[in-house]
């Protein structure tokens, strides 16, 4: 993407569908990270997704100016050179265990909703995932042209139908929480997500180059991120079992719109590969910073490993694995906020 072609749209739609993964397309990590704390949960997105938009600018324009072509380059920037050495290492770790999740979430989308093997689901994923990244990376950037306007518009249907139109007798009963983990909960979940986004977002800036239109595409790709996390939360809440799904946004649109719930599955599993790839682009730049060796060897090195990790599950592994690393992610906002801008 070249800086006369991209434009704030197009950068917009990339953010958000380097965000949306997962956790957040299936509505897990809007159960863990928000739901549980009731209406409460709502004050933890409106947080969450200012640091997208502020925060998520600020990691471009600092790569921009400093020239950055990977996330190494930025974290040397922010944390010094050994100890931005040590966190390309931890990063190098967090992106492997989520990618697991990505993949492992995959799985159970054939499992779950289409009564099929999470194996089979599985092994697709990494096959297709194969393909792409063989076949370079500007697949990325297509599909969530695709993609994310469709889980923008599926999520405004599904909230009408649910939350909007939907019994209210049947709603989850959400109460106001006054336990401040409800605070922590909403920047790790920015922090993580923001320390995982930047494998992408930084050889992205340093493509597009234009501040104006980075400035813009953050504004836009925040808003939308919250948007999409607002309406996705109050959906979830109309599913009296909701904390039962692997799925829960799923088993939502199955009971409110059953006629396109296939169509809504291939969203989500659309969301889920593209972080899949979004992450192997990431994880490849940094494992060849330490073994040289040809990209389709460590793409297949990579692929086999996470597909042992995701063998634990995928409720299992985004419960354990996302607010922990959620937690230590604040390390990198932390050191994000407190960095100054470089001059132009």
């Amino acid at each position: 993407m070249s800086q006369s072609k991209g434009s704030a749209l197009q950068l917009a739609f990339v953010y958000v569908g380097t965000v949306v993964g997962a956790g957040f397309a299936t509505g897990r990590e809007i159960v863990e990270f928000f739901l549980r704390f009731g209406w409460t949960g709502l004050a933890g997105i409106l947080i969450s997704g200012m640091m997208f938009t502020f925060l998520g600018a600020k990691i471009m324009l600092i790569s921009t100016r400093i020239n950055a072509k990977s996330y190494q380059e930025l974290n040397k920037f922010l944390f010094g050179k050994t100890l931005g050495k040590m966190i390309n290492v931890f990063l190098l770790l967090i992106l492997l265990g989520v990618t697991s999740v990505m993949l492992s979430g995959a799985g159970a989308i054939f499992k779950e909703q289409l009564g099929l093997s999470s194996q089979m689901g599985m092994l697709v994923t990494i096959v297709l995932s194969l393909f792409v990244m063989m076949s370079g990376v500007k697949g990325i950037f297509s599909v969530n042209l695709i993609v994310v306007p469709l889980l923008l518009l599926f999520s405004t249907v599904v909230l009408f139908d649910s939350f909007v139109f939907g019994d209210p007798s049947m709603h989850f009963p959400l109460g106001f929480s006054a336990n401040p983990e409800w605070l922590v909960s909403a920047v790790s979940y920015g922090a993580f997500n923001l320390s995982l986004a930047q494998a992408v977002l930084v050889p992205l800036a340093s493509e597009i180059k234009s501040e104006a239109i980075i400035k813009k595409g953050a504004i836009i790709g925040g808003c939308l991120l919250t948007l999409i996390l607002t309406a996705s939360f109050l959906s979830l809440s109309t599913l009296p079992d909701v904390f039962l799904y692997e799925i829960p946004m799923a088993q939502v649109v199955y009971i409110v719109q059953q006629s396109v719930h296939i169509i809504y599955l291939l969203i989500i599993f659309g969301e889920v590969f593209t972080s899949v790839i979004g992450n192997l682009y990431g994880l490849e730049k940094q494992i060849k910073e330490y073994i040289q060796m040809k990209s389709f060897y460590i793409f297949v090195l990579i692929l086999f490993t996470i597909y042992l990790t995701g063998q634990i599950g995928y409720g299992k592994l985004i419960s354990t694995i996302y607010p922990f690393f959620g937690q230590l992610s604040l390390v990198f906002i932390f050191f994000l906020m407190m960095k100054k801008m470089p001059k132009c």
